[in-house]
């Protein structure tokens, strides 16, 4: 281009002493119409040279425009699906809270107990536009099924659990929110955490509401801030819906969690058993946690433990603001964690603990006490084979003071599982999928726990204490 300006400027400089030595040769008149049109055809190519650099510039541009507002989607998921049966080939009780401690939180292992088939679909679309600010917008649908049959529509659990938008990296927002996210919507929140081992969150915050996440004070602390609604249903002809308050603090592996509730005319709800107590319409709950980065200190691996505590609506300590009975003098105190490492190149471990005391819950005196120990080990056979083994042991000191004809009990529980387990992969983390385990599970328990309920599993026809045996086959995944 540069070389082309240059031989056309030379051709001006040279045609007028051309012309002007035309005039006494008029043999140069040719040569001086050969230099002229020389210079029409490098001005037509400059031209044009031009205007090819300025549609490939403006190209350029438009393709940088494209890259800087992409767009993408993702799909993600989880499934699990099985059967169980006991040891004559015969339908069985299984899931995580077939115990009287069940209702509260108190669950088995689930490793050899599960037989329902639940599936997670997960729908995102992501933008990046031009000015820098990412959406996105995402979709959950989950379904639960007991049924073994194939066609399953008249007993499904379809449901919509989530269905938000969220924007984040908002060129306006600076200071502490430069890097905030803002969103609305039907959503699990972002900073729930759970004890896979035991198929329980820690913690659960889900519903209908807004917030602002990843408020960045400074390179170690940064806070989220929410409001999230829940339904208790009609009473007295008018609906009861919870609204909680939240703020999660986090500095470097810690996070403090505050949540504040009110449900308005919920007072109106009436608890009946030895005693007759109305519900609250207030609540409190904190939490204190510690986010590991290796197994407590001693190896390589993960660990988390959490405190927690609820007054009120806030005893509910891992469903937030979901329980409407809660009476106004409920406190619940729940301790939890669980830790994961390598004990060498074949074995792998996983212990969890749970513990909760809840007093004053529903009606006044009443308690649900428990603890829940649980150990998962993996054991590599080959790279696609592996043992694993679950054992947990339960202690509960329940007494419901006449709730729903339900008995004071005081017992324990055992669970033992072993689990041969393929994988398309050499193990490396209790956190890989796809899974699949075939399972025997021996489970026993105190005789006074057949006595809590006459419509819960222990005591029933062919589940009573004295040993069960339960066989299956599982597949989990996720992605």
């Amino acid at each position: 281009m540069m070389q082309l300006k240059k031989t056309i400027l030379a051709l001006a400089i040279t045609l007028p002493f051309a012309a002007h030595a035309a005039e006494e040769n008029p043999q140069l008149t040719t040569k001086i119409q050969a230099i002229q049109k020389q210079l029409h055809e490098l001005e037509k190519q400059l031209q044009q040279t031009k205007a090819a650099q300025e549609a490939a510039f403006k190209a350029q541009k438009q393709q940088e425009q494209k890259e800087a507002h992409s767009h993408h989607f993702e799909f993600h998921g989880y499934a699990r699906s099985g059967i169980l049966t006991n040891d004559h080939f015969s339908s069985t009780y299984g899931q995580k809270d077939l115990t009287p401690a069940g209702s509260t939180g108190g669950y088995l292992g689930r490793l050899g107990v599960e037989q329902k088939t639940y599936v997670e679909m997960n729908f995102e679309d992501h933008q990046n536009l031009v000015n820098g600010a990412h959406v996105r917008y995402k979709v959950m649908l989950a379904d639960g099924q007991t049924s073994y049959n194939d066609w399953t529509a008249k007993t499904s659990e379809l449901n919509l659990r989530q269905a938000f938008v969220e924007m984040s990296e908002l060129p306006s927002f600076s200071g502490p929110f430069k890097h905030a996210s803002l969103w609305a919507g039907k959503r699990f929140d972002r900073n729930n955490f759970d004890i896979h081992w035991l198929d329980s969150d820690i913690i659960f915050l889900a519903g209908t509401g807004g917030g602002i996440d990843n408020v960045q004070w400074n390179d170690h602390a940064h806070s989220s801030f929410s409001i999230y609604g829940r339904s208790y249903g009609d009473l007295d002809n008018s609906g009861i819906d919870n609204f909680t308050l939240t703020a999660n603090n986090y500095y470097n592996h810690w996070q403090w969690m505050v949540n504040v509730m009110r449900a308005q005319n919920n007072k109106k709800r009436l608890n009946t058993g030895l005693s007759e107590h109305y519900a609250t319409d207030k609540g409190i709950h904190t939490m204190l946690a510690y986010h590991g980065s290796n197994f407590y200190g001693i190896s390589k691996g993960t660990s988390k433990i959490a405190l927690l505590y609820g007054h009120g609506l806030g005893a509910e300590v891992k469903n937030i603001g979901s329980d409407g009975n809660l009476i106004n003098q409920a406190n619940t105190y729940r301790l939890a964690t669980y830790g994961t490492t390598k004990l060498n190149k074949t074995w792998a471990i996983a212990p969890a603990l749970m513990a909760q005391r809840s007093h004053n819950r529903y009606l006044k005196s009443d308690k649900y006490d428990w603890l829940t120990t649980n150990i998962r080990l993996n054991q590599q056979i080959t790279s696609n084979f592996s043992m694993q083994y679950e054992t947990t042991y339960m202690y509960m000191d329940i007494d419901p003071q006449g709730l729903k004809g339900d008995q004071a009990v005081k017992g324990n529980v055992f669970k033992f599982t072993i689990a041969p387990t393929f994988r398309p992969q050499a193990f490396t983390s209790f956190f890989e999928r796809p899974e699949i385990r075939f399972f025997a599970t021996y489970m026993n328990w105190s005789s006074a726990l057949d006595k809590y309920s006459t419509t819960d599993a222990f005591g029933s026809a062919g589940f009573k204490s004295g040993g069960t045996v339960n066989l299956g086959v599982q597949m989990e995944t996720w992605f």
